[in-house]
């Protein structure tokens, strides 16, 4: 354990930075700085004294050279417990430096600038900062080192609980914490310079990935309570679900956080209200209608044997109006929506199983690519965003679809990119009335979708997540009362497919797109 007496700070996120030295400032802690960072804490009425002060040297090379001195890293190095190193310091007149507050040039944040230079990039790549964050982790039974600006309160209730002093599981745990921190920033330094040597896309897939993921909490369990599991956040994300905030009921589990985020996947890109409810990933309805509380009603009546005990997503503020309608519908293990107003949060906290997750579903549009874990390595895709341009459609039987009807077929094409192939949904409207997923076969989807819809399946317009490999679909579409079908296209059957929706007297749409989800 070590009594921090001084701090040398120079950082580029500077939040939460200015609260920060002003408390060490208030502990009696001497700090040193350079550059923008002395600037800033001077301007705030900070005491500092500027490292090329304290070195007798100047920043030097515009600013490259600044803190690659013998008395910054002999005060950082030098082993407290050591006499010969403390001698050492004594007759070179060094004094020891006993915490580092840095974290670095954003060289990510350059590198993905839209056409930047490679000059640019590697003025952006920081030297003097990981340097200091190395030799402080190194010493760290001496030296405390904060890298992440998240840390600054815990710090400072650690200082002040311990009288100035932080424990040596702090200092080791820091110290991890800090070299996490410099591996990544040298993985995003390596990745970006072979994608220029090699002449790759630096947005896209590199020769080699490193990743690097930070536990935001352990969970009861797993999928099932033999498996134990942890939720995990990219802290290079801009927003996810760790934003979530839980305004009411018990602890989330691992099952809720996959269907918390198929239900804002299903929601966040429909322009109007929109409603999911979610049941092991898949959607047993999907609505949306200018007014919340109906598109949520219709998406539950979708299938409300299944909706029981689902997960309801929303991209509109949940208002009193819906939340009594959710109320009528049974148990509902989680709501997650952009907020609720006061209505409504008095309405469904009555409910005392229910968990109410607010989030921003805005910030979420960053989100282009896509992974899989499978034995022995990982698969890494685009995301399926490509958005609805009926431009692109291929009108194929006698029989045209009306505007309501492409309106109508329109909702299904955006809400079936979602759904677990193969996948066969019926809409009618705006709104879901029968759901088949999952299965091995088409036509046992479209049976699925067809059982599952029971009368409401007559006028009903199907929509089929890839091409129709046979015509048993359109058949059994056609006994059901199925007026149009929207799929893919681009079987070997297509000809026959199309001659017999004509027969039928069933309107078809060919996309040309496929929306397979597995």
């Amino acid at each position: 354990m070590i009594k921090i007496k001084k701090a040398l700070i120079s950082v580029s996120d500077k939040t939460g930075l200015l609260e920060f030295a002003r408390a060490l400032q208030a502990r009696g802690i001497a700090i040193l700085s350079t550059g923008g960072t002395a600037r800033f804490l001077k301007s705030n009425n900070i005491l500092v004294r500027e490292v090329s002060d304290y070195t007798g040297f100047p920043e030097i090379l515009d600013g490259r050279v600044k803190t690659l001195h013998p008395f910054i890293h002999a005060g950082l190095l030098a082993l407290r417990d050591k006499a010969e190193h403390m001698k050492e310091l004594e007759r070179l007149k060094i004094e020891t430096i006993d915490m580092v507050v840095i974290n670095l040039y954003p060289f990510e944040k350059v590198a993905k600038k839209k056409n930047v230079s490679l000059e640019e990039a590697i003025e952006n790549i920081d030297v003097g900062g990981p340097t200091m964050i190395r030799a402080a982790a190194k010493n760290y039974k001496s030296v405390a080192v904060v890298s992440n600006p998240e840390k600054y309160k815990d710090i400072l209730k650690e200082l002040e609980v311990n009288s100035g002093i932080l424990s040596d599981a702090v200092l080791f745990k820091l110290s991890v914490e800090a070299f996490a921190h410099t591996a990544q920033y040298d993985s995003v330094i390596y990745h970006f310079l072979n994608h220029c040597l090699s002449g790759e896309d630096f947005s896209k897939f590199p020769k080699d990935m490193a990743l690097r993921f930070v536990k935001v909490q352990d969970l009861r369990y797993g999928e099932n309570p033999h498996q134990a599991a942890a939720f995990y956040k990219d802290p290079e994300a801009a927003a996810g679900l760790f934003d979530m905030k839980q305004l009411h009921g018990k602890e989330l589990s691992f099952n809720n956080l996959l269907d918390l985020n198929a239900a804002v996947d299903f929601v966040k890109d429909f322009a109007r209200p929109a409603a999911v409810v979610i049941k092991h990933n898949n959607p047993t309805g999907i609505a949306e209608d200018e007014a919340l509380a109906t598109a949520y009603t219709q998406a539950w009546k979708c299938d409300p044997l299944s909706a029981f005990g689902g997960i309801i997503g929303f991209n509109r503020t949940v208002n009193s109006a819906t939340a009594k309608a959710i109320t009528k519908s049974g148990f509902m293990e989680c709501i997650i929506a952009p907020g609720y107003d006061k209505g409504a949060f008095q309405i469904l906290s009555q409910k005392k199983n229910i968990r109410l997750m607010q989030l921003d579903l805005g910030n979420l549009a960053g989100e282009t690519q896509d992974f899989k874990k499978v034995f022995g390595g990982l698969l890494l895709q685009d995301k399926d965003t490509k958005p609805v341009n009926r431009a692109e459609w291929k009108m194929v039987t006698k029989i045209q679809p009306t505007k309501a009807q492409m309106d109508s077929l329109e909702f299904g094409w955006k809400a079936i990119r979602n759904i677990k192939s193969n996948a066969v949904i019926l809409v009618k409207g705006c709104k879901t009335v029968g759901i088949g997923c999952g299965q091995t076969s088409r036509v046992d989807s479209a049976a699925a979708a067809i059982r599952k819809a029971g009368k409401n399946a007559k006028g009903a317009f199907l929509v089929s997540d890839a091409f129709l490999p046979k015509i048993d679909t359109v058949t059994v579409a056609a006994k059901a009362g199925i007026k149009a079908i929207i799929q893919t296209g681009g079987s070997i059957e297509d000809a026959n497919v199309i001659k017999a929706a004509d027969k039928a007297k069933v309107a078809m749409i060919m996309t040309g797109t496929r929306h397979f989800k597995h």
